[in-house]
């Protein structure tokens, strides 16, 4: 909670969801009749038929949109909801806060009656193909080696299930960690980076070498060099998993 009371004041200013991303997950979530958001923050990529958002942050809560899902200040960890509450449960780009993991996937998995959709990456092709972590921001990298959770160990907790990439596009409008990919500069705006928890809570002071070394690179045209085939791409895949896990026999 206290994470996102902090982190998650100004979030709406540059956490808007994506439609190409919102459409994958709108896939995944299939004919669900109802949905429960957990850790839901300020309502992105939510369905119509989201029921409830469950978000620890009251900050968080407070900049849901007029006409949202009504939301509950709680925690993934002990949901306040009874078994088999609802169709699917969504968890996006929030297992990696949660206290404790395997409670709060228990959760899910029992208040979900046909499905879990969880959107989470793999820090492993994380680290070897963005190049902001990799080659400017190792501080960084390092920090969520520590709070990353490996996506065959939360497929395992979930029970199975697919994994399905999530390619990131170059004009993506959710400002996510690897969403400016190939707009460099929009990582040395205070507000971008206070958006996203990797570099929000490595701290300005860990990444200012980095920083000043990528805001050399684009003055001189070094990166515009270095990078060039990415400036060619349309998407890129950076390690971005939607995991579905399908319960029970009804499931569809």
């Amino acid at each position: 909670m206290a994470t996102y009371d902090t982190l998650g004041a100004t979030y709406t200013r540059t956490r808007r969801p994506d439609p190409r991303i919102a459409a994958q997950i709108h896939a995944a979530l299939g004919d669900a009749q109802d949905v429960v958001n957990v850790g839901a923050g300020a309502g992105s990529y939510e369905p119509p038929q989201t029921v409830l958002a469950v978000e620890p942050s009251q900050v968080m809560i407070s900049q849901r949109p007029a006409g949202a899902a009504p939301a509950v200040q709680a925690v993934a960890e002990n949901l306040p909801l009874r078994d088999n509450a609802a169709d699917t449960v969504m968890a996006l780009l929030t297992v990696h806060h949660w206290t404790d993991l395997n409670a709060g996937i228990r959760e899910l998995r029992r208040v979900a009656r046909r499905r879990i959709v969880v959107l989470t990456w793999d820090q492993r092709v994380f680290r070897e193909r963005f190049w902001l972590v990799r080659d400017y921001l190792p501080e960084v990298a390092s920090y969520d080696d520590l709070r990353a959770v490996p996506v065959d160990q939360l497929l395992d907790l979930l029970g199975g299930g697919r994994q399905e990439p999530v390619p990131v596009p170059h004009d993506c409008v959710d400002g996510f960690g690897a969403a400016y990919w190939r707009r460099p500069d929009a990582y040395l705006d205070p507000q971008v980076r206070a958006g996203v928890s990797m570099l929000a809570q490595t701290g300005d002071d860990a990444l200012a070498p980095g920083l000043n070394r990528l805001a050399d690179d684009l003055r001189t045209g070094r990166w515009q060099t270095r990078y060039a085939e990415l400036l060619t791409l349309g998407t890129i895949d950076v390690g971005y998993r939607l995991l579905v896990t399908d319960l029970g026999p009804s499931a569809a």
